[in-house]
């Protein structure tokens, strides 16, 4: 496929420098919500319900989320859920420094917090799509994959260090890169959208609206679907990697560190994304991450957790350049009015599945052998990847040629 050399411009180098701030302050945070709850309160089951909490709130926000971000200004709604975020995490700052925190305002913030979320990034593609060229989108989108697999690598381990130095400095370190992002919004003067009428239909109709359009393209809908229910794979695998290493007596760092090793296969794919998508059509990159996830199934021959680790490091590799494909071709052929809706559908379908992989993982490892675990997702794996190189939709993926031409 032809691609333009992704070029900065001002505003794309703004977008992304927020968003990488911000991303290492959420990331940081998130680990840092369940330390704060076990000094707290001491309890497992404490902390896992304000993660639950977290995610709940991004699940039943992202639909209606799509539609604020495609009825108002996208700019302003992110720095609105910036802003809400500042004061959110800033508070349960303040609470934890006056000595005053109760495990009520834990919830509570996690849940604001996810809200934010929601909105931010279903204002997010239509910014991205606003300050890119229509040919540049596929390496945007891959440069977003490697920000994203940045801040997997280094917001963790950032924020359990913060922690460990005083419980209130991760969570103050989050409120202030809320603040750089919104600065950074303020800094950029592109509209996040096109001009627009008004539109008065009631709300179901505009939520079906963004439903529709993603149903009716046979190559969106294919991906929505092949991609949505690949995420069920990889959190299972890590989570199996972490149960599977605790049982062969590794320490809990190292464990850690078989974690951060998938997040440095994204980053280091994220740099190759660009020659991958030179050297592939469009349908061998779809069909490269799926194929790789076949792999664990080396774990079956040798089960052994660096096995397992090392199985998956090729689908590591392989997910920037198909991120880079699917958000970026997504982007690239939704209309500017219904940006926010069809990011939002996605979003929904991949904050469905993607729990769904450590919960099977976690009870199958209960209760089968554990080469029969990972055989269920080397299996899941294989059936993803013949749909995908049988599907006519991938097979006739449009090029960059066909989409600039009708956009």
């Amino acid at each position: 496929m032809t691609e333009v050399p992704l070029r900065r411009n001002r505003d794309f180098v703004l977008l992304q420098t927020g968003q990488l701030l911000s991303g290492i302050g959420t990331q940081s945070g998130l680990i840092a919500y369940p330390l704060l709850v076990l000094s707290l309160t001491g309890s497992a089951a404490k902390a896992g319900v304000v993660g639950f909490t977290r995610a709940l709130s991004s699940t039943l926000l992202a639909l209606p989320a799509g539609v604020l971000a495609d009825r108002w200004s996208r700019r302003r709604l992110m720095i609105v859920a910036d802003a809400v975020r500042v004061v959110a995490v800033g508070a349960l700052a303040a609470a934890i420094v006056l000595d005053q925190l109760a495990f009520w305002m834990i919830p509570l913030v996690a849940f604001v917090e996810g809200c934010g979320a929601a909105v931010f990034l279903a204002a997010e593609g239509g910014a991205l799509r606003a300050v890119v060229p229509v040919r540049q989108l596929p390496g945007a989108a891959g440069a977003r994959s490697g920000r994203l697999a940045a801040v997997w690598v280094a917001g963790p381990p950032l924020g359990g260090a913060l922690f460990g130095l005083a419980r209130a400095l991760p969570f103050v370190v989050d409120a202030v890169s809320y603040a750089f992002s919104t600065v950074s919004l303020l800094a950029m003067r592109t509209p996040f959208q096109q001009e627009r009428e008004p539109d008065r239909s009631p709300l179901r109709s505009r939520l079906a609206e963004g439903a529709r359009y993603l149903w009716s393209r046979r190559f969106l809908r294919t991906c929505a679907f092949l991609f949505g229910l690949a995420n069920f794979i990889g959190p299972g695998l890590l989570l199996a990697v972490a149960v599977l290493g605790e049982r062969q007596g590794l320490p809990g760092g190292r464990v850690g560190l078989l974690w951060a090793t998938f997040g440095g296969g994204v980053l280091l794919g994220s740099f190759t994304a660009p020659l991958v998508r030179r050297l592939l059509p469009v349908r061998g990159v779809l069909l490269l991450e799926l194929w790789t996830w076949t792999g664990c199934a080396l774990f079956l021959v040798w089960p052994n957790v660096y096995v397992l680790t090392a199985s998956i490091l090729p689908t590591a590799l392989a997910i920037p350049a198909t991120d880079s494909v699917v958000h970026g071709y997504r982007l690239a052929m939704t209309p500017d009015r219904l940006i926010g809706r069809v990011e939002s559908v996605w979003s929904t379908i991949s904050l469905l599945v993607a729990p769904l992989g450590p919960l099977v993982a976690g009870l199958l490892l209960d209760n089968v052998p554990a080469r029969a675990a990972i055989a269920v997702f080397a299996a899941f794996g294989l059936v993803l990847a013949v749909w995908g190189s049988l599907s006519p939709s991938i097979r006739t993926a449009p090029s960059l040629d066909e989409l600039d031409a009708v956009t």
